[in-house]
């Protein structure tokens, strides 16, 4: 039986503040304008400076806590207990605003250049242009295919384009990562793992010396990462990916401390992939049973799927993602039939 999950620390830190997880690793725990209220963020002992990870949402807040982050003691380098702390470089995981969103300021603020994956920093760009497949009206309109009512769909047109909002700029240069690259940051090497089904490639980080796995949004230990299926590639299957993806983590350690991008960090990491499995597992069994003998649509699961009413359209949006991801897997594993008839898209099992 795989160890269960522990949490080495009770509290998150207060924003701006840098809390030693590990020998050279600072959390930095920043707020959200979402339900999903926080994003943690990882501060990597990188010579004289520090390599961050990940940079925050694009908030006065968010601003206001990394000045004051930047302003402390520098814990974890010789000499730096009164020099503040200077960022070497951003790493950032995957293209999301909380993930993204501060990177450009932070550049320009710090000099730290971006570093990420190539899936990323084009997709980034893509949904802040809105180009092809990554505009609004494209989105809705898959939406409308997949059921969603004319009133839900107005209130994702009145949103807008809440990723520019988030992300209000992307710097102009990065350097590329790549699955399996050995990034050396300070006295460590990390080994970059590719991960899919959240985001194009989304990069998590493991130092065996350290025995620390960075996950990002791939490997939470409270809530479901969200996985959705995006207009711009309507049949693929993003939680097939997202399940393989996980399975990777498999081969590290048992006692590898996680370090995620939302809740504490924990120890337990094969557990949590089974819990993850589980999860959707069961989730897809409900789905089967409630297209069982009647086609029904994405929008037409969403109680079926979350068991709730969802409050805005940031939610609404996400959900209608994920029922989507969960219809087209159990359709690629040949469990559900989709039809597609006078403009709607329906699944029966």
């Amino acid at each position: 039986m795989n160890a269960p999950i522990a949490y080495p620390h009770e509290t998150a830190p207060a924003p701006g503040l840098a809390v030693p997880v590990a020998p050279g690793i600072e959390w930095l725990c920043m707020p959200l304008p979402f339900a999903l209220n926080h994003i943690n963020l990882w501060l990597l002992a990188d010579g004289e400076g520090y390599a961050a990870v990940d940079s925050g949402f694009a908030l006065d807040p968010v601003k206001e806590a990394w000045k004051s982050a930047l302003a402390g003691p520098q814990s974890g380098i010789p000499g730096g207990q009164s020099q503040g702390r200077r960022l070497t470089r951003c790493i950032v995981t995957h293209c999301h605003p909380d993930h993204l969103g501060l990177a450009a300021w932070l550049e320009q603020e710090t000099g730290a250049g971006l570093w990420m994956a190539q899936g990323e920093y084009l997709a980034a760009h893509m949904v802040a242009e809105q180009i092809a497949g990554y505009s609004i009206a494209v989105m809705v309109e898959f939406f409308r295919q997949h059921g969603l009512d004319q009133a839900r769909i107005d209130g994702l047109i009145a949103r807008g384009n809440g990723y520019k909002k988030g992300v209000p700029a992307i710097p102009a240069t990065y350097q590329r990562l790549f699955d399996k690259q050995v990034l050396k940051i300070g006295d460590h090497e990390w080994r970059a793992i590719v991960g899919y089904g959240h985001a194009p490639e989304h990069m998590s980080l493991y130092c065996a010396e350290l025995g620390v796995l960075i996950s990002g949004d791939m490997l939470l230990p409270r809530i479901s990462t969200n996985i959705s299926v995006m207009a711009s590639n309507p049949h693929g299957d993003p939680l097939g990916l997202f399940l393989g993806s996980i399975d990777k983590f498999r081969v590290l350690p048992a006692d590898t401390l996680v370090l995620p991008s939302h809740g504490r960090p924990f120890r337990g990491l094969h557990a949590r992939v089974d819990q993850l499995h589980a999860h959707h597992a069961e989730r897809c069994e409900v789905l089967l049973d409630a297209c069982r003998g009647k086609a029904k649509s994405a929008a037409d699961l969403l109680g079926v799927l979350f068991g709730r009413e969802l409050p805005d359209p940031h939610q609404t949006m996400f959900a209608m993602g994920e029922a989507i991801a969960h219809l087209n897997y159990l359709e690629h594993a040949g469990r559900l039939q989709r039809i597609e008839e006078n403009g709607l898209t329906r699944y029966i099992s």
